[in-house]
């Protein structure tokens, strides 16, 4: 048994036999959960399972595989392609008839795939030939092919907590066997924590980090008794461990959670995620960008301000770069956050749109149009037109603008927040005064 774990890494060695054993998953692997019923009863069918990196998407497909008495076979969207998946069938099939054993292919990273590869599970998917576990850290529905999806129960996975990581932590350091319990550890609980904080929810990476700290750590050579110092630990996580793909879910749920906490006027939540961007190695030029979108979208007319100083902060990053320019970018952030919020024009400009493209290229009324030339007059382009500075309070009552057939809709609906609140006064007189001139 030595022999053969002797040169496994620790995530490794420590990988879960059984349930009994798996850390986190409770939503899907508690008792009587469907999933854990599936596993335990080896009822199986295709599936995805989708979530962060370490949270036991292989451990979970191998239990299956070893409580179904199933044939496992692991590909890597990687390195795989339709000839690996083709040789992965020919054996399915052999197995299944010699063996009377059915087969469960495990597809790391499945979204790499691309939809010639993913369309070449198909028929044994359906006929039952392969029960296809897809891996992935990416939303499945933007990147699997709605065909594969519509054929797979998909599985959420979540990153695990402080609570699950420090267990096995515990048990790393407690098994005498496959952990590093040969010798004793003295591990205060808060330097734990500071580890399992490092991990980010991930399983392996937590076992990882302590296995780089056992081999940094000599234990006392008369008591073989291993202390752990905040100085050592802070040796070996030197480097940011935070996880953040810029390319992946992580990323948009984080901007997302930004302009969502900004939305609902939270500068203290609004500032939380706009550091951990920053923290995980986010671009600031992109949260900047994204800055000046929210003062266009959900300020608005509100507080026209919002859109200068997002385009200021802009501009100050630019100037100074990192990190003195995102202290602008923080500044513009908790002024949109408890600035006065209106999507009113946002909301107008999509009304219009819609009837821009919808309702046909309606001519522009002759009155609107202008008569540069002499023959542009004679065809009375511009006649009748009223200027409206010449107008009472320069608004010419009952001048129409709109096109004959599109009638007078109203796409502007102002709130009553911020600058608004004087729009919408203005807006509901010259409004009664229009209506009034049109019933004469």
């Amino acid at each position: 048994m030595k022999a053969s774990t002797e040169f496994q890494p620790l995530a490794a060695r420590l990988r879960p036999n059984s349930l009994e054993q798996f850390v986190g998953q409770t939503h899907l692997l508690g008792i009587g959960k469907p999933l854990r019923r599936a596993i335990e009863q080896g009822i199986l069918h295709s599936m995805i399972f989708w979530g962060p990196p370490g949270t036991g998407k292989t451990t979970l497909a191998e239990l299956m595989a070893k409580q179904a008495n199933a044939h496992f076979v692991k590909l890597s969207a990687v390195f795989a392609g339709v000839k690996e998946i083709r040789a992965v069938v020919d054996e399915a099939k052999r197995i299944r008839v010699t063996m009377q054993q059915k087969t469960i292919l495990f597809v790391d990273e499945v979204h790499r795939f691309n939809k010639s590869q993913q369309d070449a599970f198909l028929p044994f998917v359906e006929d039952g030939t392969l029960i296809l576990i897809g891996a992935t850290t990416e939303n499945p529905s933007f990147e699997l092919n709605h065909a594969l999806l519509s054929r797979t129960r998909v599985y959420v996975l979540k990153a695990l907590t402080e609570e699950d990581l420090l267990h096995i932590v515990a048990r790393a350091l407690q098994d005498k066997e496959l952990g590093l319990g040969r010798v004793s550890w003295v591990f205060p609980i808060e330097l734990q924590k500071i580890l399992v904080h490092a991990a980010s929810g991930d399983a392996r990476q937590v076992l990882t980090l302590l296995e780089v700290m056992a081999d940094v750590v000599i234990p006392d050579a008369s008591t073989q008794v291993a202390t752990i110092t905040q100085a050592e630990l802070t040796d070996v996580i030197q480097q940011s461990l935070r996880r953040f793909d810029k390319k992946g879910d992580t990323f948009y749920d984080q901007i997302s959670a930004l302009h969502k906490s900004v939305r609902g006027s939270s500068p203290d939540a609004a500032l939380y995620w706009f550091a951990r961007m920053i923290d995980g190695g986010c671009d600031p030029r992109y949260i900047a960008r994204r800055v000046i979108r929210m003062a266009n979208e959900d300020i608005g007319t509100a507080d026209p301000r919002a859109l200068q100083i997002a385009l200021n902060a802009a501009e100050v990053y630019e100037r100074l770069g990192s990190p003195e320019g995102e202290l602008a970018l923080a500044q513009a952030i908790v002024y949109l956050a408890v600035a006065a919020k209106s999507n009113a024009v946002y909301r107008a400009y999509q009304a219009a749109m819609q009837d821009a493209q919808r309702k046909g290229s309606f001519d522009v009324p002759l009155h609107l149009r202008n008569a540069p030339t002499a023959l542009m007059t004679q065809l009375d382009y511009g006649k009748g037109y009223r200027y409206a500075h010449n107008e009472p309070d320069a608004f010419a009552a009952g001048e129409q603008y709109f096109p004959e057939e599109l009638g007078l809709p109203v796409y502007y609906y102002p709130t009553s927040r911020g600058l608004e609140m004087k729009i919408q006064e203005k807006l509901a007189v010259l409004r009664k005064k229009q209506a009034e001139h049109t019933s004469k």
